[in-house]
């Protein structure tokens, strides 16, 4: 056994006070006999765990002290703020009071009427109709092409003014035409001659059937060789074919033109015509002569009659869709072709129609409906729509005229529950003053924060 020279030497520390008897008397004897450091620390070892543990129970309380204090701390807060942001009615009584009956407050100690707004069902004129978009296109159109090459001798019209059916516009230089055209003028003549001669002589019995006819066959001849000449210098000269507008010329005085080469457009804009298609769902109920309106954004409030002329028999297989076409006058001139328009197409004229801005129907899986004020109570009514026009739905069924809806804040209602529209509401919100917190949830709330820090200091 190793003595106190063997590196082991007695520990100088003292018991800690109040760890028992037993634990004192240990600790003496290991300390008269001069037992080493390690063995002391051992016989210490239950007095600090015992330590340990007193320290970790007072620190769960002060934490758990402090917790409490500041859920209440939030709770007073959280009630506070409400009070705070809770909505002023005139007459309601004081903060910390209680509402009593006849008072400003809502009966009951119920929540304030949900403020609304309102339209009123209106009846009025329905036309059934359908819109679609359209083109505006010439009542007759042309692009003049020399039929034969030439260059050019004269131009008879400016840019863009009228001209009449048959005007000559553009002639080309038919010197060779001219002379072939007098030239066969004169074979005519020569043929003529001879045909008269050989007549007389026929009568005379000079000559045979036969001379006579060759001499008639000659003449024919020489008549249709004229006549081609004449075509020849005429394809020479190209003329109005119909009464319009003629447009801007590509071409000037010298050009030498190929044949089929673009000269100038020629239009017929006194009528027009409107392009323009619907679904075929509308078949059943398009005629020709219908009465159509059409209007143009280029002239704002305008608005043209039109009438239905054609119905295209094919149905396009793509779209589903119909071709139409309606003329229209445009003598005036205001509109030119390939103008986008608006077309209206009216079927039937309906009156009374019940109609309510579209945004107070609420959709619904089995029926869409509406909230109707009643004596200050919203009242969810099914109904029954129909068409729609201008941010206007038709009410078939489950409204009268006069009647009041809700058009904005549905979501927040429920069937029975009050509300007041905001015509109403308006001059009670204009008289509520701003208000600061109440002074009792200030007071609750000073009194929360002083409490938490008075635990925060218990807790230190």
């Amino acid at each position: 056994m190793r003595g106190s020279g063997d590196g082991l030497r007695p520990c100088r520390q003292l018991v800690p006070p109040g760890t028992g008897g037993h634990r004192r008397q240990s600790t003496a004897v290991a300390l008269a006999v001069g037992a080493p450091c390690a063995l002391q620390q051992k016989l210490q070892l239950p007095a600090r765990r015992e330590m340990r543990i007193d320290m970790s129970s007072s620190k769960r309380k002060r934490t758990l002290v402090l917790a409490m204090a500041l859920v209440g701390l939030a709770g007073l807060s959280t009630f506070a703020y409400l009070s705070y942001r809770a909505p002023v009615v005139s007459g309601a009584p004081p903060a910390g009071q209680a509402a009593r009956p006849g008072g400003g407050g809502a009966p009951g100690g119920q929540p304030p009427p949900a403020r609304v707004e309102t339209a009123r069902v209106q009846a009025a004129n329905l036309a059934l109709e359908a819109a679609a978009v359209g083109s505006l296109r010439s009542n007759e159109s042309v692009v003049l092409r020399p039929e034969v090459p030439g260059r050019i001798a004269a131009i008879s019209f400016r840019d863009g003014t009228a001209v009449a059916r048959g005007d000559l516009l553009v002639a080309l230089d038919a010197a060779m035409q001219a002379a072939e055209v007098d030239q066969a003028r004169a074979s005519l003549g020569l043929a003529q001659a001879n045909f008269k001669r050989s007549q007389d002589l026929f009568a005379r019995t000079f000559i045979s059937q036969q001379a006579l006819d060759n001499a008639e066959a000659t003449l024919k001849v020489q008549e249709a060789a004229l006549a081609l000449a004449q075509a020849k210098f005429e394809r020479t000269r190209l003329r109005a074919p119909f009464a319009g507008i003629v447009g801007i010329r590509n071409v000037s005085v010298g050009d030498y033109v190929k044949e089929g080469q673009d000269l100038v457009n020629l239009e017929d804009i006194a009528t027009l015509k409107i392009d323009f298609r619907l679904p075929e769902s509308y078949l059943p109920q398009l005629r020709t002569g219908q009465q159509l309106e059409v209007a143009s954004d280029a002239l704002p409030g305008q608005v043209f009659p039109a009438v239905l002329e054609a119905i295209n028999p094919l149905v396009e297989a793509g779209g589903r869709a119909i071709a139409l076409r309606a003329r229209m006058s445009n003598r005036e001139g205001l509109l030119r072709p390939g103008m986008f328009v608006r077309v209206r197409l009216i079927f039937e004229q309906r009156s009374n129609v019940l109609l309510l801005p579209e945004q107070a129907v609420v959709p619904d899986s089995k029926q869409p409906y509406v909230y109707r004020v009643v004596d200050g109570q919203a009242r969810r009514t099914s109904v029954r729509t129909g068409m729609r026009r201008d941010a206007l739905v038709e009410v078939v069924e489950g409204l009268s005229a006069g009647d009041e809806v809700v058009t904005a804040g549905q979501m927040k209602l429920r069937d029975g529950a009050a509300v007041r529209p905001l015509a109403e509401a308006a001059p009670a919100a204009a008289a509520a003053p701003a208000t600061a917190p109440p002074p009792a949830a200030t007071g609750a709330a000073t009194g929360a924060a002083t409490g938490a820090a008075a635990a925060r200091g218990e807790g230190r």
